[in-house]
């Protein structure tokens, strides 16, 4: 799919340093005739510049253009056209305006190269760093994009769909539209000539092939993106809900009173839910009285870069509710699912238990009245005691991805986190039969769900807290009473509607 972005980098860039001086710009492409390709981009450019704008330009016998003259009183600005993979390719010299081509289709070290490069750019408002490519499965591309998306760069992240260029239509020709295309046509409001060129486009250019459609025409992110057929969940059913997904309520976390001074449940109370555009919680469903709840967990273990992360099922309609995720410790974890779980009417907390059994022992040590109990052999005496947390075994792993691939296949719906659609995306089959994650990429966000549905199956009727018991589950401490009593009257009402009235 050709959209030129190239041309309008090439523009930008040319427009920069054929007018400033003392300016370095390099483009880096995949493969040598992609570079050859903009470097006449770039010359063409500069031979079409009116007279009165175009810069003098010195001989060079590398792919770039020299704007200087002989005796270097010009601009001594200059733009290097260079191959990825050709080894220290940009360390040498200070780059103003870099411009990366088709990044999914670099070869060799990628990370080292783009390392290089990055820091070969000085971090100034007139700074200038554009990275365009096709979309190539998962890759370093795809991260970078990621990570633009969740607001972890500063890179604005920028797509483009075929549907947006007015050249892809053609004459409808008055065919019955198919339901997915009455859904894309609703979803992305497309004219009937537009599905007529895109149905065109799939026979010829395609050879039929929707799956490959997809891939080089996508209509959004997430069909750019779209992995090869070694996914462990329905891709379709993913992909439908990616175009219909909610942004959620709100997102932020909880700040509590706690005082390590006093035993009992008097250790952490007062939950206060905090509203923040980056808090690691994210809420879609608000806690509806007399539901009951499923809170589970999957701790980030021992390997660098994992998360904690946690979803919150609402067992009476089977819909993801909320979701934690976030590179932490174990004890704030623990402690921010007591709070979450408390916010969820005293939800059934289930935390895997392979790594570490802290963040369970945490919970229980802080007497949280509702934890999931599993059934443990006793190594020593051969007989069966009860331990706190899920046990992530041989036998319970196939089976909570199992529960996961039923929900995702028949009621994607109920699923309303992007981020943990994302990990199902990049969650497969491997070579030797083993379900996991692709390598790189997390399935911290897959498990923890796993985990909530399969809990969810085998402990749907709990006893949810009524609003008097919660209340009986926090007492009012002294500081509490305090801050009772100097608050304004509307604080006032709200804690007597969570703690009852002040004794």
């Amino acid at each position: 799919m050709q959209m030129g972005f190239s041309t309008v980098t090439g523009g930008l860039i040319l427009s920069q340093t054929a007018t400033h001086k003392n300016k370095q710009a390099a483009i880096v492409a995949h493969q040598e005739d992609s570079t050859t390709n903009l470097f006449n981009m770039y010359k063409l450019m500069y031979e079409n510049l009116p007279d009165a704008l175009k810069p003098s330009q010195k001989a060079s016998n590398a792919k770039e253009l020299v704007f200087n003259n002989k005796s270097n009183t010009g601009l001594n600005s200059r733009i290097r056209c260079m191959t990825a993979g050709t080894g220290g390719v940009g360390r040498s010299f200070t780059i103003n305006y870099l411009h990366i081509s088709e990044l999914a289709f670099w070869k060799g070290d990628v990370k080292e190269t783009m390392l290089g490069l990055m820091q070969a750019v000085p971090n100034t408002p007139d700074s200038m760093v554009i990275i365009e490519s096709t979309a190539n499965g998962y890759e370093e591309y795809q991260e970078r994009w990621e990570a633009a998306v969740k607001g972890e760069s500063d890179f604005y992240p920028l797509f483009v769909g075929w549907n947006e260029l007015s050249e892809y239509q053609m004459p409808y020709s008055g065919f019955e539209l198919t339901e997915e295309e009455k859904e894309l046509q609703k979803t992305y409001h497309l004219s009937l000539d537009q599905l007529e060129w895109r149905r065109w486009c799939i026979k010829n250019n395609c050879g039929g092939d929707i799956s490959l459609f997809k891939q080089e025409y996508p209509i959004c992110p997430e069909e750019a993106f779209l992995t090869t057929g070694n996914c462990v969940f329905d891709q379709e059913k993913i992909m439908e809900r990616l175009k219909n997904i909610p942004e959620p309520l709100y997102t932020g976390y909880f700040s509590y009173d706690y005082d390590d001074t006093r035993a009992g449940k008097d250790k952490l109370q007062n939950p206060v839910f905090n509203k923040t555009d980056r808090g690691y919680i994210r809420i879609y469903k608000e806690p509806k009285e007399g539901r009951t709840y499923t809170l589970s967990g999957d701790t980030a273990g021992d390997t660098q870069g994992d998360y904690f992360a946690a979803h919150v099922i609402d067992n009476t309609t089977c819909e993801e509710v909320a979701v934690y995720h976030n590179m932490t410790d174990e004890t704030l974890f623990a402690r921010q699912m007591i709070c979450l779980g408390y916010m969820y009417n005293t939800a059934l907390i289930a935390i895997e238990a392979n790594f570490s059994t802290y963040p369970n022992k945490e919970i229980a040590r802080l007497e949280y009245p509702n934890i999931y109990v599993r059934d443990r052999e006793d190594d020593y005496r051969g007989g069966i005691y009860s331990a706190y947390g899920f046990k992530t075994t041989q036998i319970t792993r196939p089976l909570l991805i199992s529960s996961l691939v039923d929900i995702i296949r028949d009621h994607c719906e109920c699923i309303n986190d992007r981020l943990t659609l994302h990990e199902c995306l990049t969650f497969i089959t491997n070579e030797h039969g083993r379900k996991e994650a692709m390598q790189g990429k997390h399935d911290d966000l897959v498990m923890s769900l796993g985990i909530g549905y399969y809990v969810r199956n085998s402990h749907y009727f709990q006893v949810a807290y009524t609003q008097p018991e919660l209340k009986k589950l926090f007492k009012w401490s002294e500081d509490l009473k305090q801050d009772y009593y100097k608050a304004d009257k509307e604080t006032r009402r709200r804690m007597e509607e969570k703690y009852g009235r002040v004794n």
